[in-house]
């Protein structure tokens, strides 16, 4: 009974968020971002649902997040009849059942341009402004720069989604006006703000949401960084990830790999002792690779002057010992798999690891710097002393 009850309040307090386009770029990153707050309800519409339900679901709601749109329509009447038509049976409905709730649109920065589908954007605008103002209630309205991130549509209105799509299948493309400067916006961005809004923090109406950051880049600048990642991914590096607009523009890359590509082959040196392969490397941060050492092995017995290690072993039992260079005491650590701890390698220590245990050593390797056979900074000499 209990439950119950629990049920019926948390009920109560559930906001429910009507989101048209619920099956677009935005609202499809929106909805399954919304799936996991308890205290909201989504309600969704989509081109395919009748507008018998658009009204049903209206009369529950208590938010509507209106993203649906057309931005390259079959035939031009269709900017009007959805940017504008479907804005204004939202609004119509409401004022007709006398229901007065805040509103998001999705509107976009073309909003400003004498083309036709910038005016039906700013057609919408106007009716979603004299509705706020009319109603007394909050709206918000978003005119959206070009945005970038997982589950746009290539070739369609994302320039990024289009050339990360041909770049990561081997598509040849050409770049028109490669100098032209684009406003950029990432996907995740937009849907916290949008959150954030649902909250009715702040009295918006009549003005405008904004997304921050942007990013303005060149239109070649986005294509030497895409294919840069492609390069980069072959050789298993990955890119800076301190900057923010790369860190994000190489998630939305990732997300367009063919299904094919999401595994590869590491080079990997074996002989009788085990094996071992370069795992990734980066600018700046090193490398990390992994090992494998046969029981009653062991490997090392060398030092460095300025390179450092970290050792994790991940499986298996072994021993790692350390000896400074000039010293003749041997220091120890029992390693395992059954509790992962890390061991630091410090320059100028001889050092080695050797497989106790009954089955294959398995260690995670990071290295402050990338390997470079020019320049290894590895001086062989044997830990024990005779």
């Amino acid at each position: 009974m209990l439950l119950i009850w629990v049920y019926w309040i948390l009920l109560l307090h559930m906001k429910n968020i009507l989101v048209t386009g619920a099956t677009g770029f935005i609202g499809k990153n929106l909805v399954e971002s919304l799936r996991f707050y308890d205290d909201i309800n989504v309600f969704l519409f989509c081109s395919k649902d009748d507008i018998s339900y658009l009204e049903e679901v209206l009369l529950r709601a208590d938010f509507v997040v209106h993203l649906a749109g057309v931005s390259r329509p079959k035939h031009p009447e269709e900017f009007y009849k959805v940017n504008v038509g479907l804005t204004k049976k939202i609004v119509d409905y409401l004022e007709k059942c006398n229901k007065k709730i805040p509103i998001l649109l999705s509107s976009s920065t073309q909003a400003v341009l004498d083309n036709l589908y910038g005016k039906s954007k700013r057609q919408a605008e106007d009716i979603i402004f004299r509705y706020g103002k009319k109603n007394n209630v909050p709206v918000y309205v978003y005119r959206f720069p070009n945005l970038f991130g997982k589950w746009s549509k290539p070739n369609y209105n994302s320039v990024v989604a289009t050339y990360c799509h041909n770049i990561t299948h081997g598509i040849p493309m050409e770049i028109d006006s490669p100098n032209k400067l684009l406003n950029l916006a990432y996907v995740d961005d937009v849907i916290l703000s949008i959150i954030e809004n649902l909250k009715c923090r702040g009295d918006k109406r009549g003005r405008f949401a904004r997304i921050e950051p942007q990013y303005a880049v060149k239109l070649k600048r986005i294509a030497e960084i895409i294919f840069m990642f492609r390069e980069n991914q072959k050789n298993l590096y990955v890119p800076d990830l301190s900057n923010p607009f790369i860190k994000k523009l190489y998630s939305t890359y990732l997300s367009y790999s063919p299904i094919n590509d999401f595994k590869y082959p590491l080079n990997v040196q074996a002989d009788g002792r085990g094996a071992f392969a370069e795992f990734l490397k980066t600018t700046g941060g090193g490398q990390v690779s992994v090992n494998i050492c046969k029981p009653g092995i062991t490997k090392g017995n060398h030092w460095h002057h300025t390179k450092i290690e970290r050792f994790l072993v991940v499986s298996g039992s072994g021993i790692v010992r350390f000896r400074n260079v000039g010293d003749n005491k041997i220091i120890e650590y029992r390693v395992s798999g059954n509790k992962l701890e890390v061991i630091d390698i410090p320059p100028g220590y001889i050092h080695t690891i050797s497989n106790s245990g009954e089955t294959d050593l398995i260690t995670i390797i990071w290295a402050n710097e990338v390997f470079n056979k020019e320049k290894t900074d590895t001086y062989f000499e044997l830990l024990e002393i005779d």
